[in-house]
Parts: structure tokens; C-alpha cells; sequence
């Protein structure tokens, strides 16, 4: 089963639970417009190549299509058709008034120069020009994406409009229309996650061993956020390894890693571990904050946690979560864990359009607030009708997605 073939199956999974309509089932199953573009490039050297590119424009049902922008060699059009279904359901969990897409280009973008790069992100917009819009399709950063590009993408749709639209795309930089508070918003929306699951259980955060596959932004601030709840962080990793230590990490000194770009794996303050290792130990919750399909089943197996959060988007194939949820291991899924993202999207949308600027104080409070309400919703279904969160987080997205087909015809 593919990612997307993996997402049907919660959805039919959910929909039968709650008896819906096949015909709003059949709706959710295949994207509204699949775009398919050519970008021609000129390079530094004068040559031009042709770059394909994607944007997939799954449902509208609840507002403008909302999702990420990726370069990456591998992207193709089934992958990019899962992502952008997540974010259907991602979105309609989270209660926001966006529906769900994504887009993807495929290219290596480490062997562009910074002009090349710029030239195949405006590149992007002027193919997509008439299918984005504050109004209709609002891009964000994704794997290899950042708010320069952002930045990029958002004056070259400015450029050919005539006048600003900054909530065009969300994920731009603070002194371009970016909102305080984006940077951090998955890793801390992910604790606020856990953290509700943990009060659920009557857990105290300070017993609690966590182990994080993955580094980067997600995972950084998901680690600061624990350690500051006094959660003991036992094992960390990036793509080349990681480091392990039963009594708990120095995250300090881990961040500072990072920040000087010092792979984990040469971390003094623990033993050397590999990928594989750090999943099976023998943690309280594991973290996968990394790749697709990190978890499946080849290691599914191996794993001795009892809780994962997903701060990756689809971490666990079909098969990894079916088995690990026939085990007992509670999974605490991505479209719920690792929604803090668009949540803030949100927010910098609205700051757009309303001509305002949050604090970060107020943006992360806004912010905690939405993902406890969140977290609530799926608990109290999936307690309810004793289905696992992920079930339980479907149906929620489901009866919001369905209420929206019933008045729309």
C-alpha cells in the first residue's frame, strides 16, 4: 500500500464508522484538479533546461487549498496527491477554514545556484499564476522550501497582479508579511500534543523518556519544548546517526550542534547510535519527526515504545500502524500532531489580510488554544466510539468535511 492508498483506507476506515454518504466518501477520494507544469530555467552558463513541476488541488470544500511547495528529486505525482489529501484532513481536524494541496517540483535544488533557484521559483508561480490566490490556493514552504522562496514566489504573483496580495503564500519571512511564531509552530504544537495525551493519562512529563528520529526545524523545537517541561529526551537523530543517553541528553548542547552544523552522530555527551537503534529503544514515546515511511515493516517490530507521535507527515506505512496498533502502541497521528504548521499558516494569512501583526506571544497562545481544542475533539471520538486517535482524528475531519458537501450540493 502507497502513502495515498494508506490514507484511503482511514478514510474508509472512518466514513463506515460513522455510516457516510458513499458518494461524500467517493467525493474525498480523488483531488478536485491535478496541474501538471513545464518551467523552463536558463542557467548561470546560459544553458536552459526544462524542471516538471506539480500542484495538486485536493478539496475546496472548506476554504482555499492549503499546502506545502517541495524540490526534490524524487517528487511525482502520487506522492504529491497524498500530501495534498493530508492536508485535507489535516486542515478539517485543526477546524481552519482551508481545504487541501500540495506542490512539488522535481529537482535537486543543491546544484542550483541561489539565481537559478530564484529563476525556477518564479518560474513555478508564473505556470501556476492563475490557480493561486489569497482566495483560492495559499502555498508554503516544504521539504527544501523556505521563506526566501516564499518570499520569491509571493512578488512574482505581485509582480504580474499589479498590486500586494501578500497572503498569496504563508511561510515568508518576518520583514515580508511572515508572522512570529511560524518557525517554531510544528515542533511546539506537536508538545502540546503530547502533553494534553499525557494529562489525559494521569502522566507526569517529568517521567517520561522520549526519543526523536530527525533534527531538523520539526524536531528541534519539539526537544526544546520537552526538555522545558522537564521531559528526559533520551536519544536524538539527523540522516547520518544519532546519540543515545538513559539519563537524558543535553539539549543545549545538541542544538548548538546543529546550529554549527555538527552531524549528531559526533556528539560527545552519549553513546553513537544508528537510525534503526534509536527506533527500537526502549522509550516512552518515540518521535518520528523525519521521512515517509520511516517506520515499517521492516522495523515495525523492533519497537519498544508505547506512544509515537507523528511529527513527520506519514512516518509509518499502512502495515507499520496496523501492526503496532494490534500491539497496544498508542499512535498519535500526523494529522493531528503535526498540524501546528498550518495552524500558524493561518494566522499569518489572516495577519495578511487584515493588514495586522501578532506577537509571537499572542500567535503561540492562539496557537496552544487551537491544538488543545484539537486534541479534544479527537480524544473525546475516539474514546467515544473506541476507535484509535487516527480513526477518531478522520471522523472529526469527516463530519466538518461533510456538513460542507451537504451545503454545497
Amino acid at each position: 500500500m502507497n502513502f495515498f492508498e494508506t490514507g484511503l483506507s482511514h478514510l474508509n476506515a472512518a466514513a463506515k464508522k460513522i455510516a457516510l454518504d458513499p458518494y461524500e466518501v467517493e467525493r474525498l477520494s480523488y483531488p478536485e484538479r491535478i496541474i501538471e507544469v513545464v518551467i523552463p530555467v536558463t542557467h548561470d552558463d546560459g544553458s536552459a533546461r526544462l524542471y516538471h513541476g506539480y500542484r495538486i488541488q485536493h478539496s475546496s470544500l472548506l476554504g482555499p487549498y492549503k499546502g506545502g511547495i517541495r524540490f526534490h528529486p524524487k517528487v511525482d505525482k502520487d506522492e504529491v496527491k497524498a500530501l495534498a489529501f493530508a492536508m485535507t484532513i489535516k486542515t478539517a481536524t485543526a477546524g481552519i477554514p482551508f481545504g487541501g494541496g500540495k506542490g512539488g517540483v522535481i529537482v535537486d535544488p543543491k546544484l542550483l545556484s541561489d539565481r537559478e533557484l530564484e529563476r525556477l521559483s518564479r518560474g513555478y508561480v508564473r505556470a501556476l499564476y492563475e490557480c493561486l490566490g489569497p482566495l483560492k490556493d495559499v502555498p508554503a514552504p516544504d521539504v527544501n522550501t523556505n521563506s526566501r522562496i516564499m518570499y520569491w514566489m509571493a512578488d512574482e504573483y505581485e509582480r504580474i497582479l499589479g498590486f500586494p496580495a501578500p497572503a498569496v503564500v504563508t511561510g515568508k519571512p518576518i520583514e515580508h508579511g511572515g508572522s512570529l511564531g511560524r518557525e517554531p509552530a510544528t515542533g511546539e504544537g506537536g508538545f502540546y500534543i503530547l502533553q494534553e495525551f499525557l494529562a489525559q493519562e494521569k502522566r507526569d512529563p517529568k517521567t517520561i523518556k522520549i526519543a526523536v528520529q530527525g533534527m531538523g526545524n520539526v524536531g528541534s523545537y519539539f526537544v526544546r519544548s520537552a526538555q522545558r517541561a522537564g521531559c528526559r529526551v533520551i536519544a536524538v537523530s539527523d540522516s547520518k546517526g544519532g546519540v543515545f543517553n538513559r539519563e537524558g541528553l543535553d539539549i543545549s548542547g545538541i542544538l548548538r550542534a546543529k546550529e554549527e552544523e555538527k552531524s549528531l552522530v559526533d556528539f560527545t555527551g552519549g553513546k553513537r547510535i544508528t537510525n534503526d537503534e534509536l527506533l527500537a529503544l526502549d522509550a516512552d514515546v518515540l518521535v518520528p519527526a523525519a521521512l515517509e515511511d520511516a517506520i515499517n515493516d521492516g522495523n515495525a517490530g523492533a519497537i519498544r515504545a508505547k506512544v509515537i507521535l507523528e511529527l513527520a507527515n506519514g512516518p509509518l506505512t499502512g502495515n507499520a500502524d496496523a501492526m503496532l496498533s494490534e500491539k497496544g502502541v498508542t499512535i498519535i497521528p500526523d494529522v493531528l500532531a503535526n498540524a501546528g504548521g498550518v495552524v500558524v499558516s493561518y494566522f499569518e494569512w489572516l495577519q495578511n489580510q487584515n493588514k495586522e501583526r501578532w506577537s509571537e506571544e499572542a500567535v503561540l497562545a492562539q496557537l496552544k488554544s487551537v491544538m488543545i481544542k484539537a486534541f479534544a475533539e479527537v480524544h473525546k471520538v475516539s474514546n467515544n466510539m473506541k476507535v484509535p486517535l487516527r480513526i477518531g482524528a478522520y471522523i472529526v475531519a469527516l463530519r466538518r468535511l461533510s456538513k460542507a458537501v451537504q451545503r454545497r450540493g
